[in-house]
């Protein structure tokens, strides 16, 4: 496993472990048992595509303008600061575990459309997808493999999202297992911080 899949994985998997409304989407249909299939591979098949654009568009083009991806590495560093700090307070508060709701059977249609809206008309999808990933990715000669990374951790992370929902709900009800997990995803930002900055100076 070379340095560009695992900073790739790594990355991905640290910004979408995140709850977030999608997620909480996922995980909802998931203890519920409704439409998993399609809800996991509608949430993967749409980073992918977000992944690679970042990647192959927005990160290939920075990497033409040496002053551009510099300033880009700045930003994308004090973003990922900013994020962990997001995520410890989030420990500190203990506000990110989520208890599912009881639900009557929902029309799949209706399901994916709703799916869509928070997948797509989220904000933080564009920022963490199309310039975070995209920018970390030119650091590598070969981007390919980082891409490879950042999909891999996306398929892993939806499809046990939704289909470990069952046997994670235990877990995810207790806010000490969320704090831990705030803890590790901010302790993982902030060393792609620092290797961010390192670009710069």
């Amino acid at each position: 496993m070379n340095t560009a899949f695992l900073s790739g994985f790594l990355l991905s998997f640290s910004l979408i472990l995140a709850i977030g409304p999608q997620n909480a989407f996922v995980l909802r249909q998931g203890l519920l048992k409704q439409h998993v299939l399609p809800i996991a591979l509608f949430c993967t098949l749409s980073d992918i595509i977000l992944i690679l654009l970042g990647i192959f568009g927005f990160g290939s083009i920075i990497s033409n303008f040496d002053n551009f991806s510099q300033y880009m590495f700045t930003i994308g560093g004090v973003w990922l600061l900013g994020y962990g700090f997001l995520r410890l307070k989030g420990a500190y508060l203990a506000d990110s575990f989520l208890e599912a709701s009881n639900e009557q059977e929902s029309d799949i249609k209706l399901v994916l459309i709703n799916c869509a809206v928070l997948t797509w008309f989220n904000p933080h999808v564009y920022i963490d997808t199309l310039i975070l990933i995209g920018t970390v990715s030119i650091r590598f000669e070969d981007p390919l493999d980082f891409g490879l990374g950042a999909c891999l951790a996306s398929f892993i992370f939806f499809f046990s999202l939704a289909y470990g929902a069952r046997l994670l709900s235990p877990l995810m009800s207790l806010k000490k297992a969320w704090q831990i997990l705030d803890l590790v995803i901010a302790s993982i930002m902030f060393v792609l911080a620092f290797s961010m900055f390192q670009e710069v100076f």
